[in-house]
């Protein structure tokens, strides 16, 4: 049988988009850039109160420190994670990860001392892989590559609804003692960073709650196991439910009734061949399912493929395309607070265009909601300029179009404290358009490539470990390395220094980013094509079913 993905190519447009479970995997997505983005207004601030730092250069060498703790621990556990997901499962180690993230975030509140923050971050970074789970369960649930760019564009996007939340909440609940009456002699004066910290531990738990009652298993050897959570959530929803429904039944329900259950049971025969799951309920009853289908359409499992088979050159690549790029982003994210709040330049000791001094002198609160917009602009970027030009150009030419425009990005960064006041917003509005668009383009696409190049869905835990394992790698050294350099600029002169060298880094991402291929799976989306041609000019179906892919072509061509 023509297979595109793994599904006969004819049945490919009756795969439903798994709406629900989708749905359900973005309520877990988003505690994590709620925790994780909360910092960003207030950690100059925080590593200032420490009172260690001897000037302001070192407190930016220390935020990066504290930034890049999380993605050094992430980065050793990320593989382990990724791997141990493809043994149990993508629920529980999903589960896990939201717990250490909620862990690290109360710590992180309590911290009175740099070792303190760090130990926090650094605890969360490890129980936390969460990244390139999330990207295989996505893999799971979406086999039908038409959907591919939407159901990519969706995790960034609740990212971007995340870093909205959490930057103005990092911003407008830090040091509340100081702008509120309230709080004042209670313990969030001797905190001052605790209170964002306690919200967003709260969110986890939100978010912990949805993942163990509605969240599905997709792995496929694991899919099937009986799920206790997901019985705790279809007990909730019938309890709910169950009132409005006794309420309206009567006789012709009942005769209604009678023909869906005839059509469940249909519906139940289908399952071995059903990609995604389109049940009216949240989770699929597993009670009776505890073992997989008698049968099946499809070819016998395959065993999984070795280590060496696994990571062929496209996905080394691609695993150097995804450190190359964490590591200049990451930075990104770094300088930018910092650039808007240091104190403005001065035209003393100014040697343009390289020797220059300064930044906004913005607060950690319009630090806050200035992040807030950007993540107004990325989600716009990301739902709708994404998927759009992704179905037009393909992953890997929107891919290369960022790689060309990321550099001249940091280039001109600096140069923004050097405008006039009543051009610096709208300067710096126009570095986030193109900071937001470009990540909303390259991240996604990268996504897909990996797992269109990926020999088997039993490997692509282990491989979006590896791969989140070196973005891990590249946001620990990032703004370790860009504070640095900060540093070493302001003492110099050059507040530019740190952008331009990552602006260098990014420039070496063009070497295997030009190298990286598109995807097996083009080919085969070109065949299912072919065969839905044959299919729309009345050919038999029964002579389309035994067709191979080569003879299909073959009798497009002769037509």
């Amino acid at each position: 049988m023509a297979r595109y993905g793994g599904t006969s190519a004819m049945g490919r447009d009756k795969i439903p988009f798994p709406t629900r479970q989708m749905a359900v995997l973005a309520l877990c997505r988003i505690c994590e850039p709620i925790a994780f983005m909360s910092i960003f207004p207030y950690a100059y601030f925080m590593v200032k109160s420490f009172n260690i730092a001897k000037n302001d250069t070192e407190i930016s060498m220390y935020t990066g420190m504290v930034t890049s703790s999380f993605a050094f621990m992430e980065c050793i556990s990320g593989i382990f994670w990724g791997r141990l997901s493809d043994r149990i499962g993508r629920k529980k180690v999903l589960l896990g990860g939201l717990f250490g993230t909620g862990l690290s975030m109360l710590l992180f509140g309590f911290a009175k001392s740099l070792p303190m923050a760090l130990i926090a971050r650094a605890l969360g970074g490890l129980l936390n892989g969460n990244i390139g789970v999330l990207q295989t369960t996505v893999a799971e649930l979406v086999t039908d590559e038409r959907h591919q760019p939407r159901a990519y564009s969706i995790m960034p996007f609740v990212w971007c609804l995340g870093t909205i939340i959490g930057g103005a909440l990092g911003g407008l609940l830090a040091s509340p003692a100081e702008n509120l009456s309230i709080f004042k002699g209670t313990i969030f004066e001797s905190y001052p960073y605790l209170l964002p910290n306690l919200v967003c531990a709260g969110v986890v738990v939100f978010g912990l709650a949805v993942g163990i009652l509605f969240l599905e298993e997709t792995h496929e050897d694991r899919k099937y196991d009986q799920d206790r959570g997901c019985e705790a959530g279809q007990w909730i929803v019938r309890q709910i439910w169950k009132r409005d429904a006794d309420a309206a039944f009567d006789d012709k329900d009942a005769a209604l009734d009678e023909m869906r259950s005839m059509l469940e049971d249909h519906n139940d025969n289908a399952q071995a061949y059903r990609s995604t799951d389109s049940s009216p309920t949240l989770c699929s009853t597993r009670t009776s399912m505890s073992e997989p289908p008698s049968f099946s359409l499809d070819k016998e499992i395959q065993p999984a493929p070795t280590v060496r088979q696994a990571f062929t050159k496209q996905i080394c690549l691609n695993v150097v395309c995804y450190g190359i790029l964490a590591f200049h982003t990451i930075s990104l994210e770094q300088l930018l607070p910092i650039l808007m709040s240091k104190a403005e330049p001065s035209k003393v000791d100014q040697h343009l265009p390289f020797h220059f001094k300064g930044g906004f002198g913005w607060s950690s609160q319009t630090n806050g909601a200035f992040l807030a917009v950007q993540g107004v602009l990325q989600m716009f970027a990301q739902i709708i300029v994404f998927p759009w030009l992704s179905r037009r150009l393909g992953s890997l030419r929107t891919f290369w179009i960022t790689l060309c425009l990321y550099p001249v990005l940091y280039l001109l960064a600096p140069y923004l404290a050097l405008l006039p006041t009543t051009l610096r917003v709208p300067g710096l509005m126009l570095l986030l358009i193109g900071k937001v668009t470009f990540q909303s383009l390259s991240y996604p696409s990268l996504a897909i490539i990996l797992t269109n190049s990926s020999p088997s869905k039993r490997v692509l835990g282990t491989l979006n470990g590896v791969a989140m394992s070196a973005a891990s790698v590249s946001r620990g050294f990032g703004p370790t390395v860009s504070g640095f350099m900060d540093s070493l600029g302001d003492n110099r002169g050059m507040s530019g220094l740190a952008w331009w060298t990552i602006a260098a880094v990014a420039l070496l991402g063009w070497l295997p980013g030009f190298a990286l291929k598109e995807g097996h799976k083009r080919a085969e989306f070109a065949t299912q094509e072919d065969e839905e041609a044959l299919v729309d000019s009345g050919s038999d179906a029964e002579s389309i079913i035994t067709l191979t892919p080569e003879e299909t072509v073959e009798r497009v061509l002769s037509k």
